[in-house]
């Protein structure tokens, strides 16, 4: 056994040495932290993390999964994170409540949907293709119908009060003549609660179970998460709510002012690499077989929850309801949004966009 010795010694100082290596690569660069969301919205940067950190040469790229909004409002506010990927209206009103960063990136475009469960869809009768779903009258009327019969308004559950979910459905509801309640309220046709993404499928099935109708509104994949399991439908998409050119603005990244001013280079790069893990998205979208089950297992390293078949349901390439393409930022967009949720009450006024955008980490390759 003794002749084993030396091999085994240089076998450990080989790994010893590419330990320290990694390290020290590791330790010439600079830390760069972004919090998210458990959503197919922040897809880009997981895959970002997963497949480019290794190769970023400015930036010491990680990410933390924060448990809800509100946590990660105050983490990010907080100083504790560089950068956040965040919902548009809640964006805003972190901007209006601390002008300590700037928009800098989107993370997605389009990408929400609204499920319902069997008691709205009794009243539904959802189209059995999901591509042939369309926010026509019929859950808006639906809504109104189960209010009669239980005598008050049903929940939608968002995932915050000031998401962009939450203009979505106010311009839904509105073009059909429907009213959204805002945490609460007993006139309005259905009222909006806040509900964290994961617990929005339990949520729905806990009301049907229960024998009371409930929906919710929400970032994809959660509601191909209940339509795959059969506890809930998917009733409609959000960019054929909200169509717009290139897909609505939704989650957008942010960079703190002390980030950019002291990490600048570092950022550009993470932005960088996020916009490319965006283009491999779409393209293992139009590769399907493989290169989707490859983009779904990185993933799931960082949300298990999100099934194998839900993520690749909500990235379906004919469906097209989310893309990742055309992530610099984009004001008339932005604008769309802010006067929508100025009017729907859920912004207290409106912010001024110029100020709260730096356009200076855009990039060619988002735009291939």
């Amino acid at each position: 056994m003794l002749h084993k010795k030396p091999q085994f010694f240089v076998f450990s100082l080989f790994i010893l040495l590419s330990v320290c290596s990694s390290v020290s690569k590791a330790g010439d660069r600079t830390p760069v932290k972004a919090a998210y969301i458990p959503l197919a919205d922040h897809y880009a940067g997981i895959v970002a993390y997963e497949r480019y950190r290794n190769d970023m040469k400015f930036a010491d790229f990680s990410i933390q999964r924060m448990k809800s909004w509100p946590l990660l409002r105050g983490f990010f506010l907080d100083g504790q994170s560089d950068l956040a990927f965040v919902m548009s209206p809640l964006a805003m009103d972190m901007y209006r409540e601390s002008p300590t960063f700037k928009w800098v990136g989107q993370m997605h475009r389009d990408g929400n949907a609204l499920a319902i469960n069997d008691l709205i869809n009794r009243h539904v009768n959802l189209a059995e293709k999901r591509i042939d779903r369309k926010p026509d009258s019929k859950v808006a009327e639906a809504y109104s119908t189960v209010k009669k019969e239980m005598g008050k308004p049903s929940q939608v559950g968002v995932p915050s009060l000031f998401a962009t979910h939450m203009v979505v459905l106010y311009k839904y509801l509105k073009e059909h003549g429907k009213t959204l309640g805002i945490g609460t309220g007993t006139q309005e046709d259905v009222i909006a609660i806040a509900v964290a993404p994961p617990k929005a499928p339990a949520f729905i099935k806990k009301q049907n179970s229960k024998g009371i109708a409930a929906s919710f509104e929400q970032s994809l994949p959660w509601a191909d998460v209940v339509e795959t399991q059969n506890f809930g439908h998917v009733a409609w998409y959000s960019k054929d709510v909200m169509p717009w050119p290139k897909g609505h603005v939704e989650c957008i990244a942010l960079a703190s002012d002390d980030a950019i001013k002291n990490k600048q280079e570092a950022i550009k790069e993470v932005i960088h690499y996020i916009h490319q893990a965006g283009l491999d998205i779409e393209a293992a979208r139009e590769e399907g077989g493989d290169a989707m089950r490859d983009i779904a297992a990185m993933v799931r390293k960082h949300i298990p929850e999100h099934n194998e078949l839900a993520i690749i349901q909500s990235l379906r390439k004919d469906l097209d309801v989310i893309n990742y393409k055309n992530l610099n930022v984009e004001k008339p967009g932005m604008k769309m949004i802010m006067d929508l949720a100025v009017e729907g009450g859920i912004l207290r006024e409106p912010i001024d966009i110029d100020a709260f955008t730096d356009a200076s980490f855009a990039t060619k390759i988002t735009e291939q």
